[in-house]
């Protein structure tokens, strides 16, 4: 395991919040989500859930921890003997996005004030590979690293009070998709049709942490084909699974 520096403290009555002292990257992305399924794998006291973000873990426990000191030995006895066995396959997920003018109302800002025309907006947008990092904010809004430096973009002072559903925003140095109608301070520079969050499903929502995403750029009559199929449940997201 490599070495970072990592503190375990108390988060609540009935959780534990680990954090590693460093920026996210793809690095400490893997050993985070390491650290996770060894958890789930190999600790025997009844756990919640496990969530990730950046640079911390939170363990929720289904009942209270009686002995804090004994659970955090326990949880940096797990970390110390995290091996690669416990990685799970990544998905590369192919999202559609339009970027026409009539759903990115913010590209031409980001266009003028990143000294860019349109296409080469949309086209380093598109071309990018990202990492999700984490799911949080909303059910379904995928947190996605890696937005090339020549789109960075400052979030808006004041947020929309409503932003659509579907959404492509860029925040600062993160992109990323509202999957419902919310407030926000994103920028906004296209619109999904996909569905990116549903209760009803097995697996609420599609991605995982660890998996990348691209954009594909579709027309204002793709957006609506596809919009159609979603609403029929005839619309499969494409996808590859990733050499590890």
């Amino acid at each position: 395991m490599e070495t970072l520096n990592v503190t375990y403290k108390p988060f609540g009555k009935r959780a534990i919040l680990v954090q590693w002292d460093a920026d996210y990257d793809v690095n400490v992305l893997e050993i985070i989500l390491n650290f996770k399924n060894s958890i789930l794998k190999k600790r025997t006291k009844a756990i919640l859930e496990v969530i990730t973000a950046y640079n911390s873990i939170t363990i929720i426990y289904e009942d209270g921890i009686e002995n804090i000191y004994d659970e955090i030995l326990a949880l940096k006895s797990i970390y110390l003997d995290c091996d690669s066995s416990n990685i799970v396959k990544k998905r590369l997920w192919k999202i559609p996005v339009c970027y026409d003018p009539k759903f990115g109302v913010d590209l031409e800002e980001v266009s003028v004030k990143n000294n860019l025309n349109y296409s080469e907006v949309i086209g380093c947008h598109s071309t990018t590979i990202y990492t999700l990092y984490f799911i949080g904010f909303l059910p379904g809004f995928l947190y996605l690293g890696g937005l090339d430096k020549m789109l960075h973009f400052p979030r808006k002072k004041t947020p929309r009070l409503l932003v659509e559903k579907g959404a492509v925003g860029i925040g600062g140095s993160q992109t990323g998709v509202y999957p419902q109608e919310s407030s926000g301070g994103w920028n906004i520079i296209g619109n999904s049709p996909i569905q990116f969050f549903d209760r009803k499903r097995k697996e609420p929502c599609f991605a995982k942490p660890g998996d990348k995403v691209q954009f594909i750029p579709i027309d204002v009559h793709q957006h609506k084909e596809i919009l159609k199929l979603v609403s029929y449940k005839r619309y499969a997201i494409e996808s590859e699974v990733l050499d590890a």
